[in-house]
């Protein structure tokens, strides 16, 4: 009898209608990974930038593709091509697979998933988020988000977590050839040595201070996308988009990198790589505000790189990670060692955060 392998994929989730912005605000920022302050101060914070925000991004962002996110589309296109592959591998005689998508702000989320997930009777789960990079306010949230749901349910299956994979070969490999392409469009439009961006999603600067990986990861991830593209004497910046709020975010962001292009006469090709599928972030923020401010500036050539989405090396290096994390549990980087640097102390494998995150897989144990 196959054993049967439950992976689950966690993504951010996103409005799936007009209705919807503001209670997808009021969720994320209700989050207290996302704004940390006791629970009526952050109730009323809450409230106030999600019946602001809400309006103008019904309007405007979201107004820009029908009112809507089309993260859960794509996520689950991802998931398909994943399941696809993994029941096509030599190496599933013995399993049988199953992807589900588990979203944190907006359905489906995890109370869903951990009911789906129990009625087809997994023997085993596997979860990978799709985002490469780990951050407190991303995996840790979303983690923790499950492993209550888990609790809640009385569902004890052995899991095995992957809790980044900001280097793995398949998404370094999947981002190296998307931007090789809008390079190679940029020369051949006859802008010579285009300034590559990553631009990632900013946090702000406190989150990182107080022992957040995630600035880490994502400059180690766009390093090692810079080794693959091998392109000699590349130029390009890490720079960080999507600040809100009053407070110091890490830097610099993606405005100045902008800016700075358009001072020194620079084309840009521009890769949201901590985005492994098209979204509001990137259709609408970077595709249309930032081309036009860029526009505004000076900035001649600008092209966006497409995310890593369903090219073949990234599915087949989440399939790759399945495979490796099988007979594991807990929550692991993709390579089972501790990738981030000691100061960084909100980690999923370092210490008392080690032991919060694998919580429930204890118990399971």
């Amino acid at each position: 009898m196959s054993q049967k392998i439950a992976v689950v994929m966690f993504n951010l989730g996103g409005p799936d209608s007009k209705d919807a912005i503001k209670p997808f605000l009021m969720n994320f920022f209700m989050d207290k990974n996302i704004i940390r302050l006791p629970l009526p101060f952050r109730y009323l914070i809450a409230s106030l930038i999600s019946n602001r925000r809400s309006k103008k991004e019904a309007g405007e962002s979201y107004g820009e593709l029908g009112d809507k996110s089309p993260l859960l589309e794509n996520s689950i296109v991802q998931a398909q091509a994943l399941e696809k592959l993994l029941k096509d591998s030599r190496e599933t005689e013995n399993a049988e697979f199953k992807t589900f998508i588990c979203m944190r702000y907006w359905h489906p989320m995890a109370d869903q998933i951990v009911r789906e997930v129990g009625e087809w009777g997994a023997d085993k789960i596997v979860i990978i988020p799709l985002y490469p990079q780990f951050s407190t306010t991303t995996t840790w949230s979303s983690l923790e988000q499950w492993n209550k749901e888990m609790k809640k349910a009385g569902l004890k299956i052995p899991t095995s977590t992957v809790c980044c994979y900001h280097d793995n070969e398949g998404y370094v490999k999947a981002s190296a050839e998307n931007i090789r392409e809008r390079y190679a469009q940029a020369e051949k439009d006859g802008y010579e040595k285009p300034r590559v961006l990553f631009s990632a999603h900013g946090l702000p600067e406190k989150v990182i201070k107080d022992g957040d990986p995630y600035q880490w990861q994502c400059e180690q991830s766009a390093e090692a996308i810079v080794k693959a593209l091998g392109i000699e004497g590349l130029d390009y910046q890490y720079c960080y988009q999507s600040r809100v709020g009053p407070q110091k975010w890490i830097g610099p962001s993606t405005e100045e990198a902008l800016e700075k292009a358009a001072e020194d006469g620079k084309a840009v090709i521009i890769y949201p790589h901590a985005f492994t599928q098209e979204h509001v972030e990137t259709l609408v923020e970077l595709d249309i505000e930032y081309k036009e401010e860029a526009e505004k500036m000076g900035l001649h050539g600008y092209y966006r790189a497409e995310t890593a989405g369903i090219h073949p090396a990234y599915i087949q290096g989440m399939a790759d990670m399945v495979f490796k994390h099988l007979d594991h549990d807990g929550v692991k980087a993709e390579r089972f060692e501790r990738p981030c640097p000691r100061e960084f102390n909100r980690c999923c494998m370092q210490g008392l955060h080690h032991d919060a995150c694998c919580s429930h897989h204890k118990k399971a144990a």
